[in-house]
């Protein structure tokens, strides 16, 4: 899928978020404006996972929520490298965060992803 937005038609970076979670579900959506007022980590996780299920290779025989935290991305969910890479660069435009490739392979399961991205936007380095 492509989820690219066409530079001329965003002036801001917030028009630019709208913008590129329009085909998200709706409660993503409402997610993540509730993210953006005050922060909440569940919104953050709801918003996680409807990125995930946009880009997963396969679908899932049960809800992406209903995975257990462990669930490895690549061999549990179907993970590919190139999936995982839209995944970030997707995350990284949304939230404003850089991921470095050296970060992004240290991240092997659900729970570990969720941890990961609440670090980047809350702004602390992942070492």
């Amino acid at each position: 899928m492509n989820t690219s937005v066409p530079i001329a038609s965003v002036t801001t970076a917030k028009d630019f978020q709208s913008e590129s979670i329009r085909h998200l579900p709706e409660t993503a959506r409402a997610a993540f404006v509730r993210f953006q007022a005050d922060r909440d980590p569940a919104a953050l996780d709801i918003v996680l996972l409807a990125i995930l299920e946009d880009f997963i290779p396969k679908t899932p025989a049960q809800p992406l929520a209903e995975l257990p935290g462990n669930t490895k991305l690549i061999e549990g969910m179907g993970f590919d490298s190139l999936a995982i890479t839209e995944v970030v660069f997707f995350a990284e435009d949304l939230f404003g965060i850089s991921i470095s490739n050296e970060e992004i392979v240290q991240v092997g399961t659900l729970d570990d992803l969720r941890g990961f991205i609440r670090t980047k936007v809350s702004g602390i380095l992942v070492r």
